[in-house]
């Protein structure tokens, strides 16, 4: 087996074959800016491991210097701990304290490991990975750094006894509810993305990302987004707060009926007088799912570390799927 490295920066004929897992496109390295990409091939050119690390453009965390381990996929345990063994001593080399994966490069992006698969089906958008993946990970002396679960509603007809209250403050606070414009879309997702700004800033490993790339990672699913499913909460013509859902495409996919929505962002500007706002985007979220026929919902990939929201999630519905971000010292 022989390590080979790419880099992002230079011009890449191709990337290796795999037997084992789908190839890693030249351009996501591009895109993704990562520092090294690496590959472990055998005698015959063929890619039984790789992995992109970042060490330039990474997340903060107090008291670390992180190296990032992305675009990881591998054919068995010998390939995992030759690459992760290689690639911990090239973020070592660049002065990184700690080495967290998978993630490539930002939390923007595809990044965790499904842990606890549950009996449900994947869900449209939701990162997948062969069970062994995780196990790998520990044998090779990472453990858990943050953990992550979506939970499944099986009733949308429960209500917050909280609501009706929330609703009728912020409305006298000048505050209301609507649905995204299609033919806004270039505007309504650059207030979105302002919106995402300010409220992420304190989230766990938040790194900011340019309106371009924002945009870059919503175009793909523009073609499937119903607008009465994304909430956009506006006080004098601002944008305060919003809910993104979507079906579970996935369903159709699988020759299914479309039974489910997703919520796959909620985000509220930090703030006294917005207290309340991101149940109340929920609660309508669950009413018109079920108004238009939608049968159960998903909070899609929560951080365990957000009380809030976690707490909102065990008041409607149960975990359905756990996942886990790894960290190793260097």
């Amino acid at each position: 087996m022989k390590l080979i490295r790419f880099l992002p920066s230079e011009k890449i004929e191709a990337l290796p074959p795999s037997l084992h897992f789908d190839a890693l496109h030249d351009l996501t390295l591009q895109q993704h800016a990562c520092d090294e990409h690496w590959e472990l091939v055998d005698a015959l050119g063929n890619s039984l491991a790789r992995g992109s690390i970042w060490w330039n453009q990474v997340p903060a965390l107090p008291n670390q210097r992180l190296g990032i381990i992305g675009h990881f996929a591998s054919s068995s345990f010998e390939a995992t701990q030759q690459l992760l063994t290689h690639l911990c001593g090239r973020l070592k080399d660049q002065k990184c304290t700690m080495a967290i994966g998978p993630m490539d490069g930002n939390t923007w992006r595809k990044y965790r490991f499904v842990t606890e698969t549950g009996s449900e089906s994947p869900f449209f958008l939701e990162p997948q990975n062969p069970s062994e993946w995780p196990q790998w990970f520990l044998q090779c002396g990472f453990t858990s750094l943050a953990e992550y679960s979506s939970s499944l509603i099986t009733d949308l007809q429960k209500r917050d006894p909280r609501v009706n209250r929330v609703r009728e403050r912020l409305e006298k606070s000048g505050i209301s509810i609507q649905s995204l414009q299609l033919d806004r879309f270039d505007e309504e997702l650059q207030e979105i993305h302002q919106v995402s700004s300010t409220a992420f800033t304190h989230n766990f490993l938040y790194t900011p990302l340019s309106l371009d790339h924002f945009h870059t990672l919503y175009e793909p699913i523009r073609p499937h987004i119903v607008p009465e499913l994304v909430f956009l909460a506006k006080k004098e013509g601002k944008l305060v707060g919003y809910l993104f859902g979507i079906p579970d495409l996935a369903q159709a996919q699988r020759g299914q009926k479309v039974d489910t929505t997703i919520i796959k962002t909620l985000a509220v500007l930090p703030g006294k007088s917005y207290g309340g706002l991101g149940a109340l985007l929920v609660d309508e979220f669950h009413y018109q799912s079920r108004k238009a026929g939608f049968g159960r919902c998903i909070h899609a990939l929560e951080y365990q570390g957000n009380g809030k929201v976690q707490h909102l999630s065990q008041f409607f519905g149960d975990v359905m799927r756990r996942y886990t971000l790894f960290a190793r010292p260097l």
